[in-house]
């Protein structure tokens, strides 16, 4: 369970004695003294997608060898597509008839003079057995005889880059070997930030006929890395993957200790046809506490709103303190489950007093921005009562009721409605509280420094807020971030505004109440088995029919006995996230 969910996957290595810790970085592997030979590598056809296909392509980029990408109808215009400087189509959306089709790999290799297809496929290989910590380690040689890594290279005559997987047993500390994968797999960058080398870059030259650039002794083996796999998943359904578009994406800063593997893009989509992984973000320090303050950090600052993701989970996890403590072992998720799934419950009150503050810093921002855009488009115009100077006003203030829904789905429990009254006051800062007194009041003053981000004052304490905003599901959305906290909130969208928001799929104005007894799709995908027709009787939890989505496949039940009414999905038909599938009605009824 634990490799699914989440690979935070750590690698620790004590430094060479004398060593100084210089900080991890991905250096070219070439000698400054001896230029390496004239390239017979002259294109790499990238045979895969997403974020792993634009992290080969920025290493095949820095050596000067041009790259080819491919892509399925469902990519073609994906971030891998538009980092290659060429792409050729594989064929429809589903795998199986585009990046798992060999014949139609080779043909591009072969259309566009690829001489080297890079397949990194990636795999999430799960640990066996008892309790134990998985490990999985990179290792590389080339035929001439050179061998980074293990013996298990030579044993086995194996001349490229693979990852080697062990299982550890927590008692005895013993290393049992369990399989060694011929690639470099998704974990592959905690390694490279220990050892300050690119791997690919190793792998390309190896290609070219060149000889390692280092041997065993001199790979340098520095401080402590963490990699969390950020993904479009909806956390309180059982992790069941999530689709949708990237409303607002902005991954934390890049630098030489904190680095972000991506394949999309703000405004991109995660379709229900792959994997949904959005990023990697692997971190790294000279301790495993100094990386670990990095990777709270790092995640507190990761901003995605549009979809479900699983980074508060992975807050949850970073910040547990059996995790905290190093107490970590294949079966961790599944022994700390109720502390990472629901700790927002256990602290109602607290989550409210939170939900109230941002929702408060979330109206000033608003109000601020409201009379920015009064103040620009004023002219001739008569003073809007939000204009932030006005000459006159009648009691020195003016004041305006906020509604937020506050989506709970991040605390998993049900939503709830915030009502904010909002007093404007002559020197440009608001006084905000809630209308039935629930939360104290604060005196907020906000300025503007972008499209998106605000720099807010509460009581001599400044802080950085971001704002997101879009519209779906008959609403308008919005997403803020102020310190370690992320809030999403929605009001609903007037008639006039449903009616020009064209942006919007016919399905999301179906509603948010259904019948009693419907039965809605868990996840965005295509049915794949109608196991009853409509009409049927069906005993409580009987199944009904299968979902697909992501190489994965959902069975959809009967929530309670009855019979089925209103069934219309057949085999081969795409159903979206939450529509109504069926309804069960009572017997009685019948």
């Amino acid at each position: 369970m634990a490799s699914r969910l989440l690979r935070l996957h750590s690698q620790l290595r004590r430094r060479r004695h004398g060593a100084s810790p210089a900080p991890p970085r991905l250096l070219s592997s070439s000698s400054p003294s001896a230029p390496p030979p004239p390239p017979t590598v002259d294109k790499v056809l990238v045979a895969n997608r997403g974020e792993i296909a634009c992290r080969v392509m920025r290493t095949a980029r820095r050596l000067g060898i041009p790259t080819v990408a491919v892509y399925s109808d469902a990519d073609r215009a994906a971030l891998h597509v538009r980092a290659a400087d060429q792409a050729v189509r594989l064929g429809p959306a589903p795998a199986r008839q585009s990046y798992l089709n060999a014949a139609a790999i080779v043909d591009a290799a072969l259309r566009t003079g690829a001489k080297v297809s890079f397949v990194a496929l990636l795999a999430n290989a799960a640990a066996r057995g008892s309790a134990g910590e998985h490990r999985a380690l990179a290792a590389l040689g080339i035929s001439a005889g050179s061998l980074i890594g293990f013996f298990v290279l030579k044993a086995v005559g194996y001349y490229s880059a693979g990852t080697v997987e062990f299982i550890v047993d927590t008692l005895s500390g013993e290393f049992y070997f369990m399989e060694m994968n011929t690639r470099l797999q998704v974990e592959h960058p905690v390694t490279e930030m220990i050892v300050g080398q690119d791997l690919v870059e190793w792998q390309i030259r190896v290609a070219n006929g060149e000889r390692l650039p280092l041997s065993q002794e001199q790979v340098p083996l520095n401080g402590h890395a963490f990699e969390a796999r950020i993904y479009a998943e909806n956390v309180p359904r059982g992790f069941l993957p999530a689709t949708g578009t990237l409303h607002h994406y902005q991954p934390v800063p890049s630098s030489t200790t904190v680095r972000v593997e991506t394949g999309v893009e703000q405004g991109d989509t995660v379709s229900m046809h792959y994997d949904p992984m959005i990023a990697k973000l692997v971190v790294w320090g000279e301790s495993r506490n100094a990386a670990l303050v990095k990777l709270k950090n790092s995640l507190s600052n990761f901003q995605i709103a549009g979809l479900p993701t699983n980074i508060a989970f992975l807050q949850e996890l970073a910040g547990h303190s059996a995790f905290e403590r190093g107490l970590v072992d294949t079966h961790f998720i599944e022994r700390y489950k109720n502390d990472l799934l629901n700790s927002a419950a256990k602290a109602s009150g607290e989550a409210h007093d939170a939900a109230a503050v941002g929702a408060m810093l979330a109206a000033a921002c608003i109000c601020r921005k409201d009379h920015i855009i009064s103040e620009e488009s004023l002219r001739d115009k008569t003073l809007s009562v939000w204009y932030s100077r006005p000459p006159f006003r009648m009691h020195h203030s003016a004041k305006r009721l906020m509604e937020f829904e506050f989506d709970k789905e991040l605390e998993g429990s049900s939503d709830e409605l915030l009502k904010l009254l909002i007093t404007y006051r002559s020197d440009g800062s608001y006084f905000i509280e809630t209308e039935d007194g629930s939360s104290p009041g604060l005196d907020i003053k906000v300025d503007d420094k972008g499209e998106q981000d605000f720099r807010v004052d509460i009581g001599g304490v400044q802080t950085d807020v971001t704002l997101a905003f879009y519209s779906k599901d008959n609403s308008k959305h919005i997403h803020i971030w102020h310190g370690k906290h992320h809030h999403h909130y929605r009001q609903t969208m007037r008639t006039e505004e449903l009616l020009d928001d064209s942006s919007q799929p016919s399905h999301v104005f179906e509603g948010r109440s259904h019948p009693k007894g419907s039965v809605l799709a868990p996840m965005a995908g295509l049915v794949v088995k109608v196991l009853l027709e409509d009409g049927a009787q069906v005993d409580d939890n009987q199944p009904v029919m299968v979902i697909e989505a992501m190489k994965m496949e959902h069975v959809v039940k009967a929530p309670r006995a009855g019979y089925i009414e209103g069934l219309k999905a057949t085999a081969g038909q795409q159903v979206f996230d939450s529509s109504v599938l069926f309804t069960v009605k009572d017997k009685s009824t019948n």
